[in-house]
């Protein structure tokens, strides 16, 4: 059986606040493909050597960082030949249908100029194709001088491969950052709006049931919806939109489903154990070979103290699933003390004196009344048990116990009973052979 022994908690609101960011990390990795659809959108910068030339938008075809990368690889393509490279080229495009600007160097069309990105500039058409255009040809006049030998063509490969990796590192933590500023700020939001529900949950509950089962479900069921309202929330400040969000969720569910099933059954465990009641706060029950306290009932295990003072959580479905003893469910509870005794007793007078020793302690109740029988003829004693009804309580069940065993040994004693002596009765008279 899985049990975590838990020690006392600071009183700290950043837990609380720690798992819906857990969670909200969790999302975010499993939405990893839609965000790489989402990092696509907008736009992108055209790079040469690490430095940048402008900004597109996407196309028809293309979003924008697949439309930038492929335009550097046509330049790196030019790069190839240096001695070869021309002036750019501005000519309309063969299709009828398209009605950009081509611009091509040495014969290699770089990119089509669109009246998209005219529009997205406030430029016209040919003024915006010629202005790339002049980018074009400064910046590959100046990586063909950087190329003008094998080692220059070597140390310019190695440098622009580190400038573009920073460059675009520092492209994604502008973009990146804002959003995740954003998203921290709405969960700190709800963080805030969760605890002020759950707090007027409690007191709205305390005054129409005074039920502190019902309390602790309502409690959790409120706090918990405020949270996942606020993680939906953060999660479309971070830059996921909701049809997009569904995709994703739709494309991880089944990997989520497998990650997530110790939790989702811990979880739909507690709202039954909260909702169905099969012990309360207070309740001392029986999980397994854990004793004690019912102290919390909380939606991902139940909390637990122990006689001996330690506090065990024990997951909700196996709380849900495993055989539970609840020694209070009752208000009273039945207890044992086994007396033996020897034969050649009186045993309808001695089971008198036991049965009205037993009754007359403190803590017995007076109905139901005490019994006491004979439950089996040992080799050498009799076998009684005294039953007796207290209340359920623990502690008041084992103090009661007790003191009805110091009844017994006391009254038998006034009786003339001899009791047995175990130091004797386990003694062995061992004859050597002659």
């Amino acid at each position: 059986m899985l049990m975590i022994a838990m020690s006392s908690r600071l009183a700290n609101p950043f837990p609380a606040l720690l798992r819906p960011l857990a969670l909200l990390m969790l999302l975010c990795m499993s939405m990893l493909p839609t965000i790489h659809v989402w990092a696509q959108e907008g736009v992108a910068t055209v790079r040469l050597d690490g430095r940048a030339l402008f900004r597109i938008g996407p196309s028809e075809e293309l979003e924008a960082r697949p439309r930038a990368r492929q335009i550097e690889r046509q330049l790196a393509a030019v790069l190839e030949t240096p001695k070869g490279i021309t002036r750019a080229r501005i000519e309309p495009t063969e299709s009828e249908e398209d009605e950009g600007l081509q611009i091509s160097v040495a014969g290699r069309p770089l990119m089509v100029v669109s009246p998209a990105d005219a529009e997205a500039n406030g430029q016209p058409l040919d003024r915006l194709a010629r202005d790339w255009a002049a980018i074009f040809d400064r910046a590959l006049a100046t990586a063909a001088k950087r190329r003008d030998s094998d080692r220059g063509r070597f140390l310019t490969s190695v440098q622009s491969s580190v400038e573009n990796a920073f460059a675009r590192l520092v492209e994604s933590a502008v973009n990146i950052i804002p959003r995740v500023l954003a998203a921290l700020l709405v969960l700190l939001l709800f963080w805030g709006l969760a605890t002020g529900v759950r707090a007027l949950m409690k007191k709205i509950v305390r005054r129409l049931a005074n039920d502190l089962t019902v309390e602790n479900l309502v409690r959790q069921v409120s706090y918990y919806a405020v949270w996942v309202l606020g993680i939906i929330v953060a999660a479309s400040a971070f830059g996921l939109e909701p049809s997009t969000l569904a995709t994703g969720l739709g494309l991880t569910s089944l990997a989520l489903g497998f990650a997530l099933k110790d939790i989702l059954s811990n979880f739909v465990s507690g709202l039954l154990i909260l909702t169905l009641r099969p012990f309360q706060l207070g309740d001392q029950i029986i999980i397994g070979e854990t004793e004690g306290s019912v102290e919390r009932i909380e939606l991902r295990a139940t909390q637990i103290r122990t006689y001996d003072g330690r506090r065990v959580l024990v997951p909700n479905a196996e709380t849900f699933t495993s055989r539970v003893t609840n020694n209070t469910a009752a208000p009273v509870r039945r207890g044992k003390v086994v007396c033996k005794l020897y034969y050649g007793i009186d045993i309808e007078a001695i089971s008198a004196v036991m049965r009205d020793a037993a009754q007359q302690t403190p803590g017995v109740l007076a109905t139901p009344h005490a019994e006491v029988l004979l439950i089996d003829l040992g080799d050498s004693q009799l076998v009684f048990d005294v039953l007796f009804w207290c209340d359920s309580r623990r502690s008041d069940f084992v103090t009661t116990a007790s003191e009805v065993r110091k009844a017994l040994v006391a009254e038998l004693l006034n009786a003339g009973i001899t009791l047995p002596d175990q130091a004797r009765q386990h003694i062995v008279v061992h004859t050597p052979k002659s």
